[in-house]
């Protein structure tokens, strides 16, 4: 690599510290000096920096959906174009590692609204081992993977809505241990997806053990965030202090309209459990509307057996009743313990191109413009889609967002899906969204502290020892942005478009974006952690 040299540029170095006018020297992929302005004189290319931009850490996305993404468009322009160097896959307990043969049949489907299900697409790797393997051959970004949970029990228990026995819990924790070993940073649960919500707090409590053993940290998407949230949020601060095992709650929210203004409850709930000797962090977007799959909303009990199943039931006129007034009435576990609004909930993609007419509209909009009740429009689109339709849930509330990003252990997570024909703009626009709006036009948070929040403090999390600060030894991930311009452009009407005022982005010290210009270098990895759980070199 040629040695690169930052010269007299604003530096705000990950620690939340005031920024400082200095000289950042990158020598074989980290930063081999950093100085005064001026004082650093090396056989360098010197990069020119605009005016009032500034050289800071790359941003760590804590709750990316890449798991394909990353390997079938290893451009990863949505991500690299946001600043983001390093991204944490394997999420909400669903994912492809470890894996079989009929787990990988039942993964692909379930969540092919995630991250697509392309038809010849080599799923050669069955072990964590063989998947980060299969990153290290070429990835813009680093990536480190999370062990998902429900695939665990999808291949331990199956699809089936029971309790685990203990033989099962034991060999679900020794694939768990497996996965550690070879190098995932933690568990992630999905606790309003099959199957992994069939699991009761005791086999979250073995496994969380096992995470504990290896000093990595549990990723649990809670049971409810909805009605229920806080006894939700309760039961996992629960499990960290029975289990000494690091909490990180992923996108943290209280969302519809049972908990508009209920954060303090939250944080207050957190702060408590933090004072009783628990590790917490937690991460979230800065967006009202969620996003997931259109089938996440049918009631637990309906995909039991899998997705295959799932469809029969909705050929089941018994069964459509009963799932009808569960969406409609009981509230549905899926929907987070309350009644679907048809009205909230927007296509953003659909596998099936002949469907493709109804991205961007409401439920209950087809339902008034084809003379049909909400529900049924519901099932249709489930069963001619074969679950492979993703949503928007405009759920959320704005005081709730800004309380919850203050919290001292907060980082971001776009929890981005980058497949769809509208997929939310967080999978483009999170990162400089935060400095935007958050940062200079509301001040919520102050510049060098969301940097902190955005770097420094997610790669204290992963206990990836050297990255995460501009400083001496770190390894040369590195963004460098105007403050006063840097904004999202991405829109729900208009979601793949690259953010502005972002000029460099380097990983591992090779340029992935050169003067706003992705260009294809494919410098990252996949970051192990060892047996210390410090990432390996």
């Amino acid at each position: 690599m040629t040695d690169l040299l930052f010269r007299d540029i604003d530096i705000v170095d990950g620690t939340g510290a005031p920024r400082r006018r200095g000289d950042v020297l990158i020598r074989a992929g980290r930063i081999a000096e950093t100085g005064p302005a001026g004082s650093i004189t090396a056989d360098a290319r010197v990069v020119p920096a605009q005016p009032g931009y500034v050289i800071a850490p790359g941003f760590i996305d804590m709750h990316a959906h890449s798991d394909l993404a990353l390997l079938t468009h290893p451009e990863h322009f949505p991500k690299i174009t946001q600043g983001v160097t390093t991204e944490v896959i394997g999420q909400d307990g669903l994912s492809y590692a470890p894996i079989d043969d009929a787990a990988l049949a039942v993964v692909r489907k379930q969540i092919a609204g995630w991250n697509g299900n392309p038809a010849d697409f080599d799923f050669s790797w069955r072990t964590v081992a063989q998947y980060l393997a299969r990153l290290d051959e070429g990835i813009t970004p680093n990536a480190a993977y999370l062990v998902p949970q429900g695939t665990l029990r999808l291949l331990v228990v199956g699809t089936e809505q029971r309790p685990a026995t203990t033989a099962e819990i034991d060999r679900m924790c020794a694939l768990l241990a497996q996965g550690l070993d070879e190098g995932a940073v933690g568990m992630s649960s999905g606790l309003t997806y099959t199957p992994g919500m069939y699991a009761d707090t005791g086999e979250l409590a073995a496994l969380c053990s096992v995470v504990a053993s290896y000093g990595g940290f549990y990723a649990p998407h809670t049971r409810s965030y909805g009605a229920g949230a806080l006894e939700a949020y309760a039961e996992m601060m629960g499990l960290a202090k029975a289990t000494g095992c690091a909490l990180h709650l992923t996108h943290a929210t209280m969302n519809f309209g049972v908990n508009r203004g209920r954060a303090p409850e939250f944080l207050t709930m957190l702060a408590q459990a933090r004072a009783d000797g628990c590790d917490i962090t937690l991460d979230t977007y800065p967006y009202l509307p969620g996003s997931t799959t259109l089938s996440a909303l049918l009631p637990s009990w309906a995909m039991s057996g899998g997705p295959d199943a799932a469809l029969a039931r909705l050929d089941d006129p018994a069964e459509r009743a009963r799932i009808t007034a569960d969406v409609n009435v009981n509230g549905s576990d899926g929907c987070h313990g309350v009644t679907v609004e048809w009205e909230t909930i927007q296509i953003s993609g659909v596998g099936d191109d002949a469907l493709s007419a109804y991205v961007g509209r409401t439920v209950d909009q087809i339902a008034a413009e084809e003379g049909r009740a909400p529900v049924e429009v519901f099932f249709d689109l489930l069963r001619r889609d074969q679950l492979a339709t993703t949503i928007l849930q405009h759920v959320g509330h704005e005081e709730n967002v800004r309380a919850i990003m203050v919290d001292p252990g907060h980082m971001g997570g776009s929890d981005g899906l980058l497949v769809g024909a509208r997929p939310h703009p967080r999978a483009w626009g999170t990162f400089p969204r935060y400095l935007s709006r958050y940062v200079r036009e509301l001040g919520v948070l102050g510049l060098e502290e969301c940097v902190h929040h955005l770097t420094g403090r997610p790669a204290a999390r992963l206990r990836l020892a050297q990255r995460g600060l501009v400083d001496t030894g770190y390894a040369a991930d590195l963004v460098v942005f105007d403050p006063a311009t840097i904004h999202d452009t991405a829109t729900f009407e208009h979601p793949r478009q690259q953010a502005r005022g972002i000029q460099h982005v380097l990983v591992n010290g090779a340029f992935a974006l050169e003067n706003g210009t992705a260009t294809g270098v494919r410098a990252g990895r996949a970051l192990r952690m060892d047996a210390t759980r410090e990432e390996t070199r």
